[in-house]
């Protein structure tokens, strides 16, 4: 590892990193799955609390091809990634209003929409990256990165491009798992290429890990089948700067980078342990046991504690303090635990002391005070909702929760469940919602939306 390229990457993070911020503040842009500070907050935004498919609609643009990603946003240029198949549409495992599912929905399947193995493709597929004009909605450039037959499938709730990409605002890195991690350019240039061999999924229920980039350091977690590692790459380059092997069933959550005590650390949720390594070398620095099994949510970090979740077969989150080391469980490092609705695929919300999370994959909320785990109210139904996949997101005060089915419900920041507005939109979400400036961003399965309060709507694509 050279330490001198570290030092100046590290000079260059912040408290909870995503981006380098030398040409514009984070804080106004959406770098990386789960924003900013990786807490789902948008802390300069301030989105409509009102939509349907005719009011507050500024655009509405067909992406081509299949994904759940999340987008991600840094200026003028919003960045989606998709999975464009050569012979006929991704299935789609929707949630319908006449599914029996929706009415006995606190006790979903599986996955939430569906378990078992799916059929290995045999038609070709473009995993691609698109750029698209925050203003207007148009699709600026559209790189295929890879085509190639998968050589497996995955779980019917979700495609080949469920990851999210991430930015420092002069170069924007994609990640297509076995298909690839690519760095380029703001134009669609590839820069730099890494092929890191093929993932054996779980069940071949499908990969969905997003990278995560700390000044010039840009990482990735490979959890699956097979052999198990994290590695870190010099993002300029794509030199691999470290691995450090890991032993793990598949996993889905993305990895999180903290500073603590003047320390970056990679901190990843996995089932058998979640574990903290040091950014500069790649050697752990903590681990921790307690997860269920299929552990997906993405860690948050506040308050000097890191909040792991995970809800299948149990319910598990724990808040751990940051600036130990070795094997914390059943140790003072664990500031508190909460063994009751927690959630299986969404990631929580830390919204200044509050911690929102979902039940499983139901629209059932949680709010605790983090930084003592009481709880403000537990698994509270969201009415209208069906089905969560989309992580909240918190804005301006408020938090924004969107359903599989196309509902949504806007809150108050607040200890009490204080409804704002309830919104529906026709497409079908698994997505989480993004929010920049005064516009909100929801990736459906056919369409991507800006949503923004306008006299003039534009005109829909």
């Amino acid at each position: 590892m050279n330490l001198r390229f570290f030092s100046q990457a590290a000079g260059l993070a912040l408290v909870l990193v995503a981006s380098n911020a030398a040409a514009a503040s984070p804080d106004q842009n959406w770098p990386q799955w789960r924003g900013p500070s990786g807490t789902g907050v948008s802390p300069a935004a301030n989105p409509p609390t009102t939509w349907t498919e005719t009011n507050n609609v500024k655009w509405k643009t067909k992406i081509p091809g299949y994904g759940t990603s999340t987008p991600i946003i840094w200026g003028d240029q919003v960045f989606i990634q998709t999975a464009i198949s050569s012979a006929k549409p991704e299935p789609k495992a929707l949630l319908p209003a006449d599914q029996k599912q929706l009415s006995g929905e606190r006790r979903p399947r599986p996955g939430g929409g569906g378990g078992g193995r799916s059929q290995t493709p045999t038609d070709p597929h473009q995993f691609t990256l698109l750029s698209i004009d925050r203003n207007s909605g148009k699709i600026v450039w559209q790189k295929a990165l890879r085509t190639e037959v998968p050589h497996e499938g995955h779980h019917p709730d979700h495609g080949f491009a469920s990851a999210s990409p991430v930015t420092d605002g002069e170069h924007v890195f994609s990640y297509f798992g076995s298909r690839g991690l690519y760095g380029l350019d703001l134009n669609g240039n590839v820069l730099w290429q890494k092929d890191l061999g093929k993932m054996q999924t779980r069940n071949s229920f499908g990969e969905g890990s997003s990278p995560a980039l700390a000044g010039n350091v840009l990482v990735v977690n490979w959890d699956h089948e097979g052999a198990d590692f994290v590695a870190a790459f010099d993002k300029i380059s794509g030199k691999e700067l470290w691995r450090q092997p890991r032993d793990e069933p598949s996993g889905w959550s993305t990895p999180l980078i903290v500073k603590h005590d003047n320390r970056l650390q990679v901190v990843i949720n996995n089932t058998t342990k979640i574990r903290s390594y040091d950014l500069a070398t790649g050697k752990m620095i903590w681990e921790c046991g307690g997860m269920t099994a299929n552990a997906i949510p993405s860690p948050v970090a506040g308050h000097g504690n890191v909040y792991v979740m995970s809800g299948f077969r149990g319910s598990t989150a724990l808040a751990i303090k940051l600036g130990k080391t070795g094997d914390l469980a059943g140790t003072d490092a664990i500031a508190w635990k909460h063994e009751k609705s927690t959630p299986y695929v969404p990631s929580p919300l830390l919204y200044d002391d509050l911690l929102y999370f979902f039940a499983g994959n139901n629209a059932t909320l949680s709010c605790l005070d983090a930084k003592t785990g009481k709880p403000h109210y537990e698994a509270e139904r969201l009415s209208g909702l069906f089905g969560m996949y989309a992580s909240p997101l918190g804005a301006a005060g408020r938090v924004y929760i969107l359903g599989r089915d196309g509902g949504a419900v806007v809150l108050k920041k607040s200890e009490k469940l204080e409804l704002i507005a309830t919104n529906k939109l026709t497409d079908k979400f698994d997505a989480s919602p993004v929010a920049v400036g005064n516009d909100l961003f929801l990736r459906g399965h056919e369409y991507l939306y800006c949503i923004s309060e306008s006299r003039k709507q534009a005109s829909l694509k």
